[in-house]
C-alpha cells in the first residue's frame, strides 16, 4: 500500500525507536494530529490523539437571537452535516416551545436526512478511504486507473446532491424548513423525478459493494470491544427519532444526552471528549449497524452480508462497510416514504402556530458520523439564552485514543511508513469532522500544548 504523502513530520527515533508524528492528518475535516513513540524493544512509550483544531463558539452565537433564526445559524457549523444540524436544532426549538408538526413534515425531515446521509458516505467511500484500499495517496490517481468505479461514485453522489437540493431547498445550509413545519414543500413532480433518480442510482450502489467486497483484505483485521450507542426505536432503523440506545442495554430520552456523553477535557485536545459506562465508546455507522441492523431493509441486509459485516462487529475499520450498507438503506427507505407521501397526496401546510413561552428542549438525530444532540433553554419572548451542542466527533475522540493505543503496538515491528499508513487509516474510519467537535479557548499564560477550556454555560 502506499505511503502517506508528506504532510507528516517523522523525528529522528531514539536510538533504534521509531517515531510517528502525523500532523495533520490528511482526507479528514479539520486538523487533528497522531503521535506514537515505539522503543527499540517494541514498546509502545506513547500513543497520543490530538486535536489543536481552532474553537467554534457557535454556542456563543445564538445567544439572544429568535427561535426564528437558530436553525439557520447552526447549519453553519458544518457544511458535510448541515441538514443534521438544522433538524437538531428545529427538534430542540420544538420541545422548548412545545410545537408539535405533522407527519408529512416527519417524513420529509426523514427524507432530508437520507440525502444528507448519502452526500456524506458516498464522499468519504469514494473520496477519502478507497485511495487507501486501492494503494495511492489521493482521489486523483483513480483518473486513470479506476475510471468506472470513480465515475460510478461521483454519479451516485451527484444524485444524492440533488435529493438534498429537491427536498431542503438546496445542497447544503437548506432554507426549506422551519420551526413547525416547511416554508415550502417538493412537489408531486418533484418527488415522482426524486424516486426514479434513487432507483436508477442502486446499480451504482452495487457496483459498490461489488468493488468493497474485492478488496475486502485491504481492510486491517483489526478488533476491539467498546460501547456502541446509537438511536433506537422499535421496528425502525432511526435517524430522525428515538431513544438513546446503549449496546450495553441502556435505554434513555434524549433529554439525558448529558448523562450518555459525560463530557470532559484533556491538554492534548481542544475538543471535549466523552464517556459513558466505560472508557470510552462509538456512535456513527457501526454503532447504528451494531443496535439496529435487526431493522435494515432487504437491500441493506444483502449489501451487508456481501461485504461480510455482522451484527456485533467490534473492527472500527469496519465503519466504512457499514456506512456503504446505509447507503441502501437511505434509498429503499426513502422510496418507501415517496410511496407513501405520493399515495396520500401532498398538503400545502401552515407551520404550527406558536405561542411563546420560557421553555428548554433537547433535539437528537442521527447524522453521518454518529448523534448529535443541541440543547436550548428560551425565555418568554423566544430568545435564546442556554445553548448547547453535542457533536458526535466529539464524542468519538476517546474512542479513537483508545484504539490507537491497542492497534499501536501491534505494528510496532512494522517499517515506520506501514505503522503510520495504517494508524492513519484507522482515524480515516471514523469519518471524523474535526472542527466541528471544537469547543476551547486558550488564553493568558498557558504551559506550550496546555489548553485552558472553554466551558460552557448551562
Amino acid at each position: 500500500m502506499a505511503k502517506q504523502k508528506a504532510t507528516a513530520q517523522t523525528a529522528p527515533p531514539a536510538a533504534g525507536g521509531k517515531r510517528i508524528d502525523v500532523h495533520y492528518l490528511t482526507r479528514v475535516e479539520g486538523h487533528g494530529n497522531i503521535v506514537v513513540e515505539i522503543e527499540a524493544d517494541g514498546r509502545v512509550s506513547a500513543c497520543r490523539w490530538e486535536v489543536p483544531e481552532a474553537p467554534r463558539f457557535f454556542e456563543a452565537m445564538v445567544l439572544g437571537r429568535s427561535y426564528l433564526d437558530v436553525h439557520h445559524i447552526v447549519s453553519r457549523i458544518c457544511g458535510i452535516c448541515s441538514i443534521g444540524h438544522q433538524l437538531a436544532s428545529l427538534q430542540a426549538t420544538e420541545d422548548a416551545l412545545g410545537i408539535r408538526v405533522s407527519e408529512q413534515t416527519t417524513v420529509l425531515r426523514k427524507l432530508a436526512l437520507h440525502a444528507e446521509n448519502l452526500q456524506s458516505h458516498l464522499l468519504h467511500i469514494g473520496y477519502l478511504v478507497l485511495p487507501d484500499l486501492l494503494g495511492v495517496d489521493s482521489v486523483i490517481p483513480l483518473a486513470k486507473t479506476h475510471k468506472e468505479a470513480l465515475l460510478k461514485l461521483i454519479a451516485a453522489r451527484r444524485m444524492a446532491n440533488d435529493f438534498s437540493t429537491l427536498i431542503a431547498g438546496r445542497t447544503v445550509h437548506p432554507q426549506s424548513m422551519t420551526p413547525g413545519g416547511w416554508v415550502q414543500i417538493p412537489t408531486k413532480e418533484d418527488l415522482v423525478k426524486l424516486r426514479a433518480m434513487l432507483v436508477a442510482s442502486l446499480p451504482n450502489l452495487e457496483f459498490a459493494a461489488d468493488l468493497l467486497a474485492s478488496l475486502a483484505d485491504k481492510i486491517p483485521d483489526f478488533s476491539r470491544p467498546t460501547e456502541y450507542i446509537a438511536l433506537v426505536s422499535p421496528g425502525e432503523y432511526p435517524l430522525y427519532w428515538g431513544e438513546l440506545g446503549s449496546t450495553h442495554g441502556e435505554r434513555q430520552p434524549s433529554s439525558a444526552y448529558k448523562a450518555m456523553t459525560r463530557e470532559y477535557c484533556l491538554p492534548q485536545s481542544t475538543a471535549k471528549w466523552s464517556k459513558h459506562l466505560t472508557d470510552s465508546f462509538m456512535v456513527g455507522a457501526l454503532a447504528r449497524f451494531n443496535l439496529n441492523a435487526d431493522n435494515l431493509y432487504p437491500l441493506a441486509t444483502k449489501a451487508a452480508a456481501k461485504l461480510g459485516l455482522k451484527k456485533g462487529c467490534t473492527n472500527p475499520f469496519m465503519n466504512t462497510i457499514a456506512q456503504l450498507v446505509e447507503c441502501f438503506q437511505s434509498v429503499q427507505e426513502s422510496i418507501e416514504l415517496i410511496d407513501h407521501l405520493l399515495a396520500r397526496g401532498l398538503r400545502l401546510e401552515k407551520p404550527t402556530e406558536v405561542r411563546l413561552r420560557p421553555g428548554k428542549g433537547t433535539g437528537a438525530v442521527e447524522v453521518p458520523r454518529g448523534i448529535l444532540y443541541h440543547c436550548y433553554e428560551y425565555d418568554e419572548q423566544g430568545n435564546m439564552f442556554a445553548a448547547d451542542c453535542v457533536i458526535p466527533t466529539s464524542q468519538n475522540h476517546a474512542n479513537i485514543q483508545k484504539d490507537l493505543e491497542a492497534l499501536a503496538p501491534t505494528l510496532s515491528g512494522l517499517p515506520e511508513p506501514e505503522i503510520e499508513l495504517t494508524l492513519s487509516m484507522l482515524v480515516r474510519a471514523y469519518d471524523p469532522c474535526i472542527s466541528c467537535s471544537t469547543h476551547v479557548l486558550e488564553t493568558g499564560e498557558v504551559k506550550p500544548g496546555r489548553f485552558v477550556h472553554f466551558l460552557r454555560k448551562s
